[in-house]
């Protein structure tokens, strides 16, 4: 009974030394990863055990130092999603040092930009190489705002995107931005298009209750320290809460000011 009690004792310090794992999920950029393996806690062998890619255990040799996971055996495509698990035992912990490879990468190229009659702004890419939201930005009162999101696709072949904008009078420009694990945007071109929409107005400059628009507009209404005390689309505005003062308004393509009585 006793040598009974010390067998299973013994198996399940076993089976709790080998029971870390590390999961990394991401896409397969073209390179490989890097793991520093430290001793085992007890000082005999390395931490690390196994590796696996998708669930297929690799042959990269584990018993050193450091080591390196290295995909070219398993005929992976930039783009394909990867889920890399590294088994260890649990008084110990290997440190892989560029998880970062496995992060989407921004790399798309724009094959062609459009804006339809109908207010729809087209674009194709190629080379993408991870799925990363495309943020759809216009320029508008001297800056670029963001006016929407589409999720990229993520393949190297060709995609095609699109997004109903809302025009302003005159000349309107519209872009794509990508933001990847670097935290650095990556831009498109502007996209131009003219839009035949009349100019629009509003009504009084020294106000009360309403401001009224000559037509539905994007607005933006800043008090004197810049900051936005409203925002929104529509005919109208409604500033009976504001304080008395000046007020910086912008509406279609332009930027005025007004009183609150």
């Amino acid at each position: 009974m006793k040598n009974t009690f010390t067998l299973l004792f013994s198996i399940l310090i076993a089976f709790s030394s080998y029971a870390g794992v590390i999961v990394l999920e991401g896409h397969y950029q073209g390179k490989n990863l890097y793991v520093q393996n430290p001793f085992a806690g007890s000082g005999v062998g390395f931490c690390t055990f196994e590796v696996t890619i998708n669930g297929d255990v690799t042959t990269d040799e584990v018993n050193s130092s450091a080591f390196e996971i290295d995909f070219t055996a398993f005929q992976l495509k930039v783009g394909d999603p990867v889920i890399v698990k590294i088994k260890h035992k649990d008084d110990c912990k290997p440190k892989v040092l560029n998880p970062e490879v496995l992060k989407p990468k921004s790399t798309f190229e724009i094959v062609n930009m459009n804006i339809s009659k109908d207010g729809n702004f087209e674009w194709t890419t190629s080379n993408e190489t991870g799925k990363l939201t495309f943020v759809v930005e216009q320029f508008r009162w001297n800056k670029w705002i963001k006016v929407g999101e589409v999720d990229g696709v993520g393949s190297s072949t060709e995609n095609k995107y699109e997004f109903k904008i809302e025009s302003h009078s005159g000349e309107n420009k519209f872009r794509v931005k990508q933001v990847d694990y670097s935290g650095k945007p990556r831009y498109s071109q502007a996209a131009r298009y003219v839009s035949t929409k009349e100019v629009v107005t509003f009504t009084p400059i020294k106000v009360k209750d309403i401001i009224t628009f000559s037509a539905e507009t994007l607005y933006e209404i800043y008090d004197s320290y810049a900051n936005i005390v409203k925002k929104g689309y529509g005919s109208n505005v409604d500033v009976t809460n504001l304080k008395k003062g000046i007020y910086y308004l912008n509406y279609d393509s332009k930027s005025e000011t007004f009183v609150k009585k």
